[in-house]
């Protein structure tokens, strides 16, 4: 197991460079040119001192300053990439990218991209984390009863139910539950994160964040029902009509055996490729519902970047999304391997 996933990080350290790179590549291409924006801001502030007819002179010399800060003045995209990396020398003979911590600065908020996604990043883990809880909570045992009482009146209601909730997009299901709960039930506020002008603190606090955090969970929540319930379902009705379950009843066993010890395990290799991927979202957020719940977490940062070009803090986010997604894959396969003593993933 040691070595093979020491191989498997080598293979992840090879893909992230490798998207990494097209990743740079992709928004080099974009018109944004931070050392020219910082030039010609500084020239503003500079006009009543420049010598007149000298404008164009002491803006070159200060393009060309912010150009070697940036590591941009090289018309080489490789050594531009690796510059951002961190493996190759600016100008001046140092070091500063990504490895050396320098993870941008967000001209937006004026402040570097590592402190303005902290907050966000704690806000969609605590809302995600809850919604996840939630939903396996309420899929897997459900989507096991189903498949046991395969082609019930209750199992036909659950699958009109979950076809419903799977086909409407999120957006709509937001707005259906803002109507329902805000402007005709009154109990609970339509967006924000907070009491406006209140400074709870302590349990009082926590529980004016989990008042306004309940319907953006609610919708969450509901979302994620429809396809999970539908894939514990089918995975439970294929482990149940194999060869061994049919053995173990035949045995003898009780029936709750039967289903949570031998079936449900059986089951669980498809299931767990989407319990993983679910809860690897947890730390990207959710753009439809930070957005119409007002909910300052890393997808609405995300959607605020991309419409002010504030490019650093999409490339960010964006990489930190690649590495959790290749990670996610590693954790995937070993997770195969303990669930299913048949899989073995060191060959």
């Amino acid at each position: 197991m040691g070595k093979y996933v020491l191989k498997r990080l080598g293979y992840l350290v090879i893909v992230a460079v490798i998207l990494s790179f097209i990743l740079f590549m992709i928004y080099s291409l974009v018109p944004a040119n931070r050392a020219y924006k910082d030039a010609q801001d500084q020239i503003k502030a500079m006009k009543n001192s420049i010598p007149e007819g000298q404008e164009q002179q002491y803006f070159d010399e200060i393009y060309l300053r912010y150009q070697r800060m940036y590591g941009t003045d090289s018309k080489n995209p490789v050594v531009r990439y690796l510059r951002w990396v961190g493996v190759y020398p600016l100008y001046d003979g140092s070091f500063d990218g990504l490895l050396q911590g320098n993870f941008g600065y967000s001209y937006d908020y004026k402040k570097p991209v590592v402190e303005l996604v902290q907050q966000p990043m704690i806000n969609t883990i605590k809302i995600n984390i809850w919604a996840t809880i939630l939903g396996l909570g309420i899929t897997i045992p459900l989507g096991i009863h189903c498949a046991v009482k395969r082609g019930s009146k209750g199992d036909q209601a659950v699958q009109v139910f979950t076809i419903i909730g799977y086909s409407l997009p999120t957006f709509l299901i937001a707005i259906l539950f803002i109507w329902l709960f805000c402007a005709k039930l009154h109990i609970f506020p339509p967006s924000g994160m907070s009491t406006p002008g209140s400074h709870f603190t302590g349990f009082r606090a926590f529980l004016d964040e989990m008042y306004y955090m309940a319907l953006p969970l609610i919708v969450s929540t509901f979302c994620s029902l429809g396809g999970m319930t539908r894939y514990v379902r089918a995975s439970m009705i294929e482990a149940l009509n194999m060869d061994c379950i049919r053995t173990a009843r035949a045995k003898g066993l009780r029936e709750q055996v039967v289903i949570y010890s031998h079936a449900f395990r059986n089951a669980l290799i498809p299931i767990v490729t989407l319990v993983v991927g679910w809860f690897l979202g947890i730390f990207s957020g959710s753009l439809m519902v930070e957005n119409i719940f007002g909910w300052n977490g890393m997808g609405r940062v995300m959607i605020a970047a991309l419409r002010t070009a504030d490019y650093d803090v999409v490339m960010l986010m964006q990489m930190f999304y690649i590495m959790i997604s290749l990670l996610g894959t590693l954790l995937i396969d070993i997770i195969y391997g303990i669930v299913d003593p048949r899989v073995r993933v060191n060959k």
